[in-house]
């Protein structure tokens, strides 16, 4: 090999790093990371000792705090082509390691996946219907440290695209329907807020009034301190949802944890679940390691706070691999689903069909819908408003029965009153394709109340 007109005669190993003159200063400094060896004249036995840098350019010496904050820094995976295994150092091609499922082909460990990523991998292609995408965090404390708390809300929704640190919908298991809660650690560490709390509250409720199993994918630093006691009220409010959910209507709840899921997660719905499940080697407990061994005054086992440390203790279930995941999960529900001599359980506070927030949202999308259908063939004048489309829902109790919507435009209502209304009842969006319609995009809707004393 060849190097700078000299070829290499013996290369060493790995030694400590040697002192170089600065030649501006006249100082000595340290020379980056590099193999000393031995480089011997091609044309001659003349030899020259010294050491050789990685990189042919020479960088000055950076200082300490540079260098410490460098090395800190988190990886990015996504951007660029390869990225670092966290845990063995192995360069990793993304486009691979995606196809793997985020686990390291050297050491098996896993890596951080984004809350989309294990939406795709658990649930059904074409199945996942999302809930309560529109809710956004609030300043209600005006908290302010380096920056603000707006400022650091704006920028996470800016890097994620995501409302709050966690998503939630229903979706198909290997053909089962299920409420899947999934967190997102990119989000401001996927710290609980009140965002966080009320969503997960609204899918458990959901669950336990149609009667589907629930699964939550945990991973988390623990309660927001931008919100302050009203993030740790989110800890007592999905725990009493999920009193319901087990107790009350004897429903499935399974809690999956992944690295890190630490603070009020664990110490409330994390572990909550009837069947708890971990990835392996995942970091799980509640205060942080230092803390503990100050606190005891005593030197913790290298593997403590790890998912196989607790399975071993008895605070987990089972310990899955990413990549059987999925096949898990259905063969627990599924079992679940046929086991005989199940309780039936009951609601309390009975079944609520008609949300006054489902409500409304459902009606704000279908008119999006028929406006943007309208305007694509050219009729968007006779596309019905908003406030025409809500008064139909005061008629629409009045009859009782299947009514078109075009037949109901003439009829005026009050937006408060027509919600009111839809608070009483479900409503059913009943979609139907006629075969006299001239073109197949067009679509033809009609609404059906069903009132709760029919229930």
């Amino acid at each position: 090999m060849l190097l700078s007109g000299h070829r290499c005669g013996s290369l060493c190993g790995r030694t400590a790093q040697k002192n170089a003159l600065h030649q501006s200063a006249g100082l000595r400094a340290r020379v980056p990371r590099s193999f000393a060896c031995r480089a011997q004249a091609s044309d001659g036995p003349q030899s020259v000792n010294g050491p050789i840098s990685f990189n042919p350019v020479s960088l000055p010496a950076s200082d300490p705090v540079t260098a410490a904050s460098e090395k800190s820094k988190p990886v990015d995976r996504s951007k660029g082509l390869w990225t670092r295994c966290d845990k063995c150092g192995v360069i990793l091609y993304i486009k691979h390691l995606k196809e793997h499922h985020h686990i390291c082909f050297g050491c098996n460990y896993h890596l951080k996946m984004s809350s989309q990523e294990r939406i795709d991998h658990l649930v059904d292609p074409g199945t996942w219907r999302p809930l309560d995408e529109t809710l956004s965090p609030v300043d209600p404390l005006e908290f302010t440290d380096l920056k603000s708390y707006i400022d650091r809300i704006k920028e996470a929704q800016d890097k994620t695209g995501l409302q709050d640190a966690v998503r939630t919908g229903t979706g198909m298991l290997h053909g089962i329907p299920v409420a899947l809660g999934v967190m997102d650690f990119s989000f401001m560490g996927g710290s609980m807020g009140s965002v966080v709390g009320e969503k997960l509250t609204r899918l458990i409720e959901y669950a336990t009034q149609e009667g589907m199993t629930l699964i939550i994918l945990c991973t988390s630093g623990g309660a927001r301190m931008q919100e302050g006691i009203m993030s740790l009220m989110q800890m007592a409010k999905i725990s009493a949802a999920l009193h319901v959910h087990q107790n009350s209507a004897n429903l499935l709840y399974i809690s999956v944890l992944t690295s890190p899921t630490t603070g009020g997660v664990t110490a409330s719905f994390g572990m909550l679940g009837d069947i708890i499940i971990a990835e392996p080697q995942a970091i799980i407990g509640f205060a942080g390691r230092r803390v503990i061994e100050q606190t005891l005054q005593e030197q913790l086992p290298d593997d403590f706070q790890t998912a196989e440390y607790l399975l071993e203790h008895g605070l987990l279930d089972l310990v899955v691999p990413r990549s059987f995941l999925k096949g898990a999960l259905y063969e627990i529900v599924d079992f679940y689903k046929d086991a005989p001599y199940k309780k039936k359980g009951s609601v309390p506070f009975g079944i609520q069909h008609g949300l006054f927030l489902t409500t409304e949202e459902k009606i704000r999308r279908k008119w999006r819908e028929w406006g943007g259908s309208a305007q694509k063939n050219g009729a968007a004048e006779g596309a019905p408003s908003y406030k025409e489309l809500v008064s139909s829902v005061q008629t629409l109790m009045r009859s009782g029965d299947a009514v078109e919507v075009k037949d109901l435009m003439k009829d005026e209502a009050v937006l408060a009153e027509a919600l009111s209304l839809a608070k009483k009842g479900k409503i059913e969006w009943v979609e139907r394709q006629s075969a006299l319609l001239q073109k197949e995009s067009d679509k033809d809707f009609m609404f059906r109340m069903v009132s709760n004393s029919a229930n």
